[in-house]
């Protein structure tokens, strides 16, 4: 359990990180490895790598962790955790959807920081749950939505709450792949038989798994919340249980008026999320496939690109680059930028002082509980043939 130090007691040490899920044939337990690495704030010690006990031992293996410190379980994990003197600092839950809740649970019980991989749950009911527990812990609780920790979606965000686009109107967002144009579930992909599969996915396919990080990025940089939807969802590949297609109209607190669109069955698209903001004195756009360029338009102008770490970055984007302009970052680092941040909160927790104001735009529980909210506000407004619903 984390305890506060001394006003004058400086962190000398990694925070420890212990993770649930991620082990051999996993995808984005690496990630969530090489980008808690990247700044050299954490160090992975302990670890429930897998529902089954004999791959968790494997993989713990295989990524150098002590035997005594390789666990079948995470609830075994928890408790002994708990009591270590040497215990991990946070969890990074890695699972598929439907074990993240039971986890996390586990975990702040046992007084340990959460960083949980999207969607928070599948269902709104365990998310509210979670919410709530996660409040009266008073623990830091992040939810890996990467794109908000990329530079320029964090100047974009900036520009807009400064008053630089003047009253937001329009905001477009999409994300669009093609890795499920076919029956990939039925070739032996691990990523792709879990996503597709109600009982671990939840009730949404593409909507949960990619619609989310849209939706989150739009009101990330909005500065601003869906209040209402209609969506159509829509399922292409025949067999195929979840949707793998949907297309959106969004109304905000505000007034301003939104479309998202997320596919994972756009031929010739591998990861193309953007998203274009419009206010009534000037537009943004920014490019998830060519990040460290966004283009600021001011009404009757010719539009300007800002370079990250270049040309017109702010304070807030320079924070969260890490080399010179010219030298492409992105998804990795992106990654990286939030495990940063929740180590900066964290050690400033153990030194008994204030983080830095940076260090505060990770998606919390709360956002998290937004993107539950929104995968059932599309599903239930689908099924009512596209009838508007409020989140």
């Amino acid at each position: 359990m984390t305890i506060a130090g001394s006003p004058d007691q400086k962190l000398n040490r990694r925070l420890r990180l212990g993770m649930v899920g991620g082990g051999r044939g996993a995808f984005i337990g690496a990630v969530h490895r090489i980008a808690a690495r990247l700044d050299d704030r954490w160090e992975l010690v302990a670890g429930a790598l897998s529902s089954d006990p004999e791959r968790a031992r494997a993989s713990g293996e295989d990524l150098l962790l002590k035997p005594d410190r390789i666990y079948g379980d995470f609830n075994e994990m928890a408790r002994r955790e708990r009591r270590l003197k040497d215990g991990i600092d946070a969890v990074a839950i890695v699972t598929p959807n439907h074990a993240h809740a039971a986890a996390a649970r586990a975990f702040l019980k046992a007084g340990i920081h959460v960083i949980c991989d999207k969607p928070l749950t599948t269902t709104r009911r365990e998310a509210d749950q979670l919410a709530k527990l996660a409040r009266e812990s008073g623990l830091v609780f992040a939810v890996t939505h990467n794109y908000t920790g990329y530079p320029l979606v964090r100047q974009a965000r900036a520009m807009v709450q400064a008053g630089e686009l003047g009253a937001i109107r329009v905001v477009q967002v999409e994300y669009a792949q093609d890795w499920l144009a076919t029956r990939m579930e039925e070739t032996g992909s691990k990523q792709a038989e879990w996503r597709t599969d109600p009982a671990r996915s939840g009730p949404a396919g593409a909507v949960g798994d990619i619609g989310t990080h849209a939706f989150n990025l739009a009101e990330f940089i909005a500065g601003d919340e869906v209040t209402s939807l209609s969506a159509e969802l829509h399922t292409f590949v025949e067999g195929r249980r979840l949707d793998d297609n949907a297309h959106m109209m969004l109304r905000f607190a505000s007034g301003a008026k939104g479309m998202l669109w997320c596919s994972q069955v756009a031929a010739g698209l591998e990861n193309g999320l953007k998203i274009r903001i419009y206010g009534e004195k000037a537009g943004l756009e920014w490019h998830q496939e060519n990040p460290n360029y966004l283009v600021f338009s001011p009404l009757g102008e010719p539009p300007r690109t800002i370079r990250r770490n270049g040309y017109g970055a702010d304070d807030v984007s320079r924070a969260a680059s890490r080399i010179p302009g010219g030298h492409p970052e992105g998804y990795l680092e992106g990654f990286a930028q939030l495990y940063t941040d929740v180590a900066e909160q964290i050690a400033a927790r153990m030194e008994n002082r204030e983080p830095s104001p940076f260090s505060l735009q990770v998606p919390t529980v709360e956002h998290g509980v937004r993107g539950v909210r929104f995968i059932e506000a599309a599903v239930r407004s689908s099924q009512r043939k596209a009838a508007w619903v409020d989140l």
